[in-house]
């Protein structure tokens, strides 16, 4: 973890087990460091357990990936990471749809009530999983703008990264699947 907040690398994979300190753990720390330009996180782990996918969420994960996986999913998954976008094994894919599926929608929390009405129309945008060229045409702005957008709404919500702010958008109720 030490070497991960010293030489600032774009990716680090992270396993769920470590000996003294569990990975999760170790990425909320590593993200929580000092500075800008935090790496992105990616789980990698034998364990397919939702409580650690969703606690790797909440911790700031960019992904989570089963060690099973080809090579060529691991490093696609890397390069996806590194590009700002989040990944998830099939499987675990597969679970998240079907348990937000078999959940009522919560009413959307109160911290939502600081955000413009275009910070949340890009929080509910990034939720569904868009990037923000996508995103920046779905809106008619430049991606410039979409990123300054979610800067805003990521510091007016507290969170640091893109993954957090997709278990925002779902726990809040502004994205529901299916809809």
């Amino acid at each position: 973890m030490a070497e991960a907040v010293r030489l600032r690398p774009e990716v680090v994979l992270m396993d769920i087990r470590l000996p003294g300190l569990d990975g999760v753990s170790a990425t909320g720390r590593i993200l929580a460091g000092p500075g800008t330009g935090k790496p992105r996180v990616l789980i990698l782990t034998v364990f397919d357990l939702d409580e650690y996918v969703y606690r790797a969420l909440c911790a700031g994960a960019a992904g989570f990936l089963l060690k099973d996986s080809p090579p060529d999913t691991l490093i696609s998954g890397i390069q996806a990471v590194a590009r700002g976008d989040m990944l998830f094994g099939p499987t675990i894919t597969r679970r998240l749809v079907e348990a937000y599926t078999h959940t009522p929608p919560n009413e959307p929390a109160p911290a939502l009530a600081g955000l413009t009405d275009r910070e949340l129309e890009v929080l509910r945008l990034v939720g569904t999983g868009m990037p923000n060229g996508d995103i920046a045409r779905e809106l008619y702005v430049s991606e410039a703008t979409v990123k300054t957008h979610l800067n805003r709404l990521m510091t007016k919500l507290g969170i640091s990264s893109r993954a957090q702010a997709v278990v925002v958008a779902y726990e809040t109720g502004l994205v529901r699947p299916n809809r």
